[in-house]
Formats: C-alpha cells, structure tokens, sequence
C-alpha cells in the first residue's frame, strides 16, 4: 500500500472504522475472474438439451435428439452417439459416473446405460414427458420431472426401478434438491416453484416468483440457502430456500435455460441463448446475490455444464440465423461445444 500524508490520516481512520462495521462476508468476497470462449468442441447435428459433467472420467455428457453425445474433455474425443434414443433431455451421472439416467420424452420413460459404453441397463417407465432431473444423496433416489403430466417420478438406481411418484401440478421444468428431504422444481406455465417432501412423497407448498414469466433453470446455493431462478423475461429470482421469501430480481439476458452453480469459486452462471452471453452472479451469502459479469457467448447456448476442478464450461449450441419474426434456425454443419474459462 502506498503511504499516505498526513493529512490523509484521520479520513483513512474513518476508512478503517467503516472497514471494521462492514459484514465479514463482503469483505472476504474476491473479485470475480474474467471468462472468455478459449476453444470450440464439433460435435454431430442435432438438437440438444442439458450438458452434465463427471469429474471422475472428465467426460461431458450432452442430451440430444436422438441420443447422447459425450466428450472426453482432456483429449477431445467425441462419441456422437453414445446410445441411441428419441428425444433426451437429462444425462445423470450415477455410481461416481458408472451409470448414466438419461430421460427420454419421446417414449415417456428413463434409461439407464452403462455411461462408458452406453450399454443398456435398463428401460424405466416414468410420467409424461420426462425432462429434468436430479440425484437426491439424502434418499438415494433420482428424481424425474415430468413436463406434461406434471409429477416426479422417484427412481431407486440400485434396484434400476420407480419407487414412487409426487404429484405436482403443471409444465415441470429444472429440479433442485436441499440434501435434507426437499426438493424444488421449477413450474414453468404457473410462474412458481414447487416444494415437495420427498420421504412423505407429497407436494408441500408454492414459492411465488414475482416478476418471472416463465421459469426454466433453477439452483440451490446451499451456502446461502437460496434458490436461484433464471425467468424468460430477462430476470434471475433470488428466493430463501427454507420460506419462499423473494430477496432479488437481478437483470440477466433473453433465453436461460440453466443455472450453474461453482461452489468452489461461489459462481453462478446463467447462459442466455437469443442475447449470446452468459451472466455470472457472485454469492456473497444469505440475500446477498448480485450479476457482476456478462460473458460473450454465441446465440442458442442456453445450457451447459460445470468441471469445478478447471472452473471450465461446456455450453452446446450452433450457428443460428437470426432473423426479426422468425425462429432461429441451426446451420447444419455447425454444432459445437464453447468452452468458457476463467482467465
């Protein structure tokens, strides 16, 4: 530190002084890094859903329209088609990345596949439309979101067989689990999040998302003890897990799809595909969440995948025509995975 005059003294005791009032969290809080597109993956056509990543193989999985591709991340090995399948949505990572549950819409049931292979295990009956999903270590139990049918089917990985259901209510989206019993998932036609007790196998209230039109990615920060809900009209809502009380709307961009969570740089990214960017939140700690970067992406990367070890994502997306009134349109031959890292 410089030294300062003497005249500077009494205003640097009140600096100190303001220092000292200040919560321990913002001040521990560090600066955010700067991310940047350093590479580019090709992968087949195709359209595509979520990415997960496995950290003990380092392989990237990406659901797609006909199946799964995966990615060894370290050598740039692609396996277009690791299992064949109609329209898959969630790739999850099972048996410390062993076995894959990959939901598939098109014939309304999970498979379960060796994730190396893509060998099949298992065939397993679910509600409509299955899209989300996620592990919850506290039951044992992976947890389906079904978008049209509007429940969760409860599948035990060990027995490779649905336990039970939970009936929800409306157009599921992304789940989250608290590592306690509960779980949240995103209602998307209905502009809330439900909560349900997975033990008791019921729904047990309604979070509000005020301001949000159409909900889809969603989070829980345990170190804050928030979820993150990343909205259709270019807001992220900060809700308190435990009550539902709503502490943030935070401006983010057009199209999200995902919240991802890096608890190891206490991160959270929100891809947004018709802007091309990514917003990056910093958790400073309970309610206190703000978006302190903008990553340029490319338009239709609105998903993806963390490795915490790198602090590396994986987002997949494609060249699209962008044109005023009409959807956007992939160009063949143009598929890709960006990596986003911090510099």
């Amino acid at each position: 530190m410089p030294r300062l005059p003497l005249t500077s003294l009494p205003a640097f005791a009140s600096l100190l002084a303001f220092a000292a009032l200040a919560p321990a969290s913002a001040l521990a809080q560090p600066a955010a890094p700067a991310y940047a597109v350093t590479a580019r993956i090709k992968i087949p056509d195709g359209g595509f859903d979520y990415a997960s990543f496995d950290p003990v193989h380092r392989r990237l999985y990406v659901s797609r329209t006909g199946g799964v591709t995966a990615v060894d991340v370290d050598s740039g090995a692609v396996t277009g088609r690791l299992i064949e399948a109609q329209r898959t949505h969630e790739s999850l990572i099972l048996d410390d990345g062993a076995t894959l549950l990959v939901t598939d819409s098109g014939t309304s049931s999970a498979h379960m596949v060796d994730a190396l292979s893509g060998k099949p295990l298992a065939e397993i009956a679910t509600g409509q439309k299955p899209d989300g999903a996620v592990f919850d270590a506290h039951s044992g139990l992976a947890l389906v979101m079904n978008g049209a049918s509007g429940d969760v089917t409860l599948i035990d990985p060990k027995s490779r067989k649905a336990v039970g259901s939970i009936a929800i209510g409306g157009g599921l989206e992304f789940p989250a689990v608290d590592g306690a019993g509960r779980g949240f998932v995103n209602i998307e036609d209905q502009n809330q999040i439900g909560v349900f007790d997975i033990a008791a196998r019921k729904l047990v209230g309604h979070y509000a998302l005020k301001g949000c039109d159409g909900p889809t990615g969603l989070a829980y920060i345990p170190e804050a003890g928030v979820l993150i809900s990343a909205c259709d009209n270019r807001v992220a809502k900060v809700i308190r897990a435990s009550d539902g009380a709503d502490l943030a709307t935070l401006a983010i961009g057009k199209g999200p799809d995902a919240v991802i969570y890096d608890p190891e740089r206490r991160l959270a990214f929100i891809p947004c595909a018709w802007d091309g960017v990514m917003n990056v939140l910093a958790v400073r700690g309970p309610g206190d969440v703000a978006v302190v970067g903008t990553v340029k992406t490319q338009p239709g990367a609105r998903t993806g995948a963390l490795d915490e070890k790198t602090g590396r994502l994986y987002l997949p997306t494609a060249r699209y025509a962008l044109q005023p009134g009409a959807k956007p349109t992939p160009q063949p031959g143009t598929f890709e995975i960006l990596v986003v890292e911090p510099r």
